[in-house]
């Protein structure tokens, strides 16, 4: 449904992103985690066609946003960090106008904008100017106008973005309800949101993808992280290391007596991760003189990999 394809963006000097690839299947929810800068919104502006790639390309439903804007446009509803809000509207009149714009029929807009209204709590508020609007509220009308049209695919910015704990509560199950029959990306810094509304991650890190996992259960969220000590030589071992199955990365760690080798070895999801390691000591004639197995939560997965 969505695919980005070694997309990078420039700004003079500055590289906002660097060869970001990732794929969205139709139904999924993909969050972008990152630190403030990462990226994340340079990408989502790519997705729209707001921006233009430096190079690579975005396609949403097979269309380029650039190339095709009327095609792409059509299957995406985009809920920017600061929803376009016109104060002086209504909130029955906002997504009137914004669903006449999104070619909705006219003999059918009111019954579309009374759905949208009832699926995103603001029936009630349907006669209330958007400049009086409290600011979780203006977030669901930013919400509602993204549904407005029926688009396939909802890109999401900061959706929570200054929110109090209970509006970002109603927020979090409004996403989850509409991930029901719609894909979707969003952005988010906020650990909890992530793991709770989405299936994939994409963790992004000055511009760079640092990791792109699955979201499943406990165990599909995990990578595993041996700490391990063996009598070795240091070029022999981290050589033979490199064709380990699964091995995502060896890191030396320090206090190492000398003829050992203390490392860090972090291995992706469903990976055998002492399996594979015993057998290759054991080939290599090896002692392994410690052992701790550590299984990294989604929060050192992140703080690991934006210290890259």
């Amino acid at each position: 449904m969505i695919e980005v394809q070694n997309v990078s963006k420039r700004y003079g000097s500055v590289r906002a992103l660097e060869g970001v690839s990732l794929r969205v299947d139709q139904g999924s929810v993909l969050g972008l985690l990152g630190q403030n800068g990462a990226g994340k919104t340079t990408l989502l502006n790519i997705l729209t066609g707001y921006l233009a790639p430096t190079s690579g390309r975005a396609l949403i439903d097979g269309y380029d946003p650039l190339l095709s804007p009327v095609e792409a446009k059509q299957r995406l509803g985009y809920m920017p960090e600061h929803p376009p809000l016109y104060d002086e509207m209504t909130v029955w009149e906002y997504l009137r106008f914004v669903s006449a714009l999104r070619g909705v029929r006219r003999d059918g807009i009111s019954a579309h904008v009374e759905e949208i209204m009832e699926r995103t709590g603001l029936t009630d508020m349907r006669t209330r100017m958007l400049g009086h609007l409290s600011k979780g509220y203006r977030q669901r009308a930013g919400l509602a106008q993204a549904l407005c049209g029926d688009p396939e695919v909802l890109i999401l910015d900061e959706p929570t973005s200054g929110l109090d704990p209970k509006q970002i509560a109603e927020i979090r199950g409004l996403i989850h309800d509409l991930a029901a029959d719609h894909t979707i990306v969003f952005s988010s810094h906020i650990l909890t949101e992530v793991e709770q509304l989405c299936d994939h991650v994409v963790i992004l890190s000055h511009g760079k993808v640092k990791r792109n996992m699955p979201l499943g259960g406990d165990f599909d969220r995990r990578e595993t992280v041996l700490l391990c000590t063996i009598r070795a030589e240091e070029h022999e071992l981290m050589s033979a290391l490199q064709g380990l199955p699964g091995l995502l990365k060896s890191e030396k760690r320090p206090g190492s007596a000398p003829g050992e080798v203390s490392l860090a070895l972090t291995f992706g999801k469903n990976a055998k991760a002492e399996e594979a390691l015993f057998a290759l000591l054991t080939g290599l004639g090896l002692p392994l003189l410690r052992l701790t197995r550590q299984e990294d939560s989604l929060e050192k997965i992140f703080l690991r990999s934006i210290c890259e």
